[in-house]
């Protein structure tokens, strides 16, 4: 399917228009930004003309106002009233799911390997493998950013519901290809009995007054498209050359002039672009047809309470506003400095001089202080209720925040304590895992094809590591509880103890423990060492 041919054709399309509406809301919570809080809430317009939080010109504004016309009652929803500004603060508990997500997942690398092959010849006993260069490869790509690119692609993974990996390459830039995170907000996905069948990126390179120029890269199988169109705020436009802007010259300079705007892939089905969904299935869109198949953000239903909490703190910090000492000084001692210039008290004069009071009857001028109370526990509680409420709906222990008071000594307290955490880790793991294989093996077919690089390209295993580090003792016992009750073998003992080993390294580790644990038939024992082995030198001779 070719790109579009611009035009009055509305973009982004407008069956994206209340997808892309609630993506504004959970980009505004991740963001922590409180004039788009109060933008979307409060019926109101962002301030950003070509993202979701566009203004007039553009963007969400119809499909965001028919969210929030009714929400009224909501804080970041509330009008200040009279001349001064509510003083509201945002606490960035959004922010902090979205990186311990990233971190629960990827803050120790995977461990990503070339699968066996079965019809290998082992090596001889003594020698070592030959090094595997796509082993090597895949090792360099991993090096080479994909980590940190992970750990960002995470993080909005856990924030908006889902995220894509692309595949990129530029040989004026790089002697490798590699991988960039393309946020959800800025893709047009088409789907395939739920799997993804092609996806379009966009960004806008320039927006300048009424005029708006976007890039579109459509990713299917066997091929890349790119187009550049001039438009508007709302609509496509018309299509224009690549090499017309600086930021596609490049993209023009390496297209094949027989091939048009398209990049051929070495396979015809091949996909440079994944999706990989957060948590499924998706609540609020799972009979919309387009977006059933996106991934669920971990602030799904959890908005109202993290409202609550900002609510709850700005009400801390104005109790320590109102908690500030006043006085109510009588208006004899305010002095006056002229009309038009106002008037003070010094509450540093010594000295004053009598005067006559007629506003009470025994003569007594006095100075009020005012002082309200902090309620310090009071709020702390409501929000630590409201915290652990919200990290839980989130699916993660409190623990994993810092709630619950001290913190576990052990890797067993600590697995105990944060079970709910990596119950959730181990979830996202089952769309990560596919997703991050697919994107490698995409890697290595452009290393080999556009690079020349000698690699075989395949699929490889991807294996998470532990959420916590195993405690020693722990592992000891129990694999010793296991052995004396007959009910382990040795071979998954060993697996207990090394789960980062493969099966050529378990099968050798398993042999040296029989080998030195085995016992000499007592039928054909005679006492004497085996033949070319002489008796211990210590011995007494008779």
């Amino acid at each position: 399917m070719p790109l579009p041919d611009g035009g009055t054709i509305p973009w982004p399309p407008k069956e994206c228009e209340p997808i892309n509406a609630q993506y504004a809301t959970w980009a505004a919570w991740y963001a922590g930004d409180i004039e788009q809080l109060s933008a979307i809430y409060g019926g109101g317009v962002g301030s950003d003309t070509t993202g979701f939080f566009a203004s007039e010109q553009g963007g969400w504004r119809a499909a965001v106002r028919g969210v929030v016309n009714g929400l009224r009652r909501w804080f970041w929803g509330a009008r200040s009233q009279g001349n001064r500004e509510r003083q509201r603060l945002h606490v960035p508990i959004a922010a902090d799911i979205a990186s311990a997500s990233s971190d629960l997942l990827f803050a120790e690398p995977p461990t990503v390997t070339v699968p066996e092959d079965p019809d290998a010849i082992p090596p001889a006993e003594g020698e070592t493998a030959p090094v595997d260069p796509t082993q090597v490869a895949l090792d360099e790509l991993m090096d080479d950013g994909t980590q940190a690119t992970l750990l960002e692609a995470a993080e909005v993974c856990a924030a908006l519901g889902g995220v894509y990996l692309r595949v990129v390459w530029d040989k004026a830039a790089r002697d490798k290809p590699w991988l960039t995170a393309v946020h959800p907000d800025a893709a047009v996905p088409e789907w395939r009995w739920g799997q993804l069948a092609a996806v379009t990126f966009w960004r806008v390179i320039l927006a300048k007054g009424k005029v708006v120029v976007r890039h579109l890269e459509r990713h299917e199988p066997g091929r890349i498209l790119h187009g550049v169109y001039q438009g508007t705020d709302d609509e496509l436009g018309t299509p224009v050359s690549l090499a017309d802007y600086p930021e596609t010259e490049a993209i023009a300079k390496a297209l094949d002039p027989e091939q048009g705007n398209a990049i051929v892939l070495p396979d015809a089905k091949l996909m440079t672009a994944i999706y990989v969904p957060n948590m499924k299935p998706n609540r609020i869109w799972r009979n919309t047809p387009h977006a059933a198949h996106l991934g669920r953000s971990d602030y799904a239903g959890v908005e109202q309470m993290m409202d609550a909490l900002d609510l709850t703190w700005s009400s801390l910090i104005r109790d320590v506003d109102l908690g500030k000492a006043r006085l109510i000084v009588p208006r004899e001692y305010i002095q006056s400095h002229g009309a038009g210039n106002g008037a003070s008290v010094d509450l540093d004069q010594e000295l004053y001089e009598p005067i006559d009071v007629m506003s009470r009857e025994d003569g007594v001028v006095s100075i009020t202080e005012v002082q309200f109370d902090i309620r310090v526990d009071d709020h702390t509680k409501v929000i630590d209720a409201l915290k652990a409420s919200i990290v839980g709906a989130a699916g993660y222990s409190g623990r994993t925040f810092g709630l619950g008071g001290d913190a576990a000594v052990t890797a067993t307290e600590v697995g105990a304590e944060q079970r709910r955490s990596f119950i959730t880790r181990d979830r996202k793991t089952r769309y990560w895992r596919p997703g991050l294989a697919n994107s490698l093996y995409a890697l290595l077919v452009i290393y080999k094809d556009v690079f020349g690089a000698k690699v075989e390209p395949v699929h490889p295993q991807v294996i998470f590591a532990d959420g916590v580090a195993v405690d020693p003792k722990a592992l000891a016992e129990e694999i010793n509880l296991l052995s004396a009750a007959g009910a382990i073998s040795t071979e998954e003992m060993v697996r207990m103890r090394r789960p980062d080993w493969d099966d050529k390294q378990v099968a050798a580790e398993v042999e040296k423990i029989e080998k030195a644990s085995r016992v000499e038939d007592p039928a054909t024992f005679t006492g004497n060492p085996p033949p070319g082995q002489d008796d211990d030198e210590g011995d007494e001779q008779p």
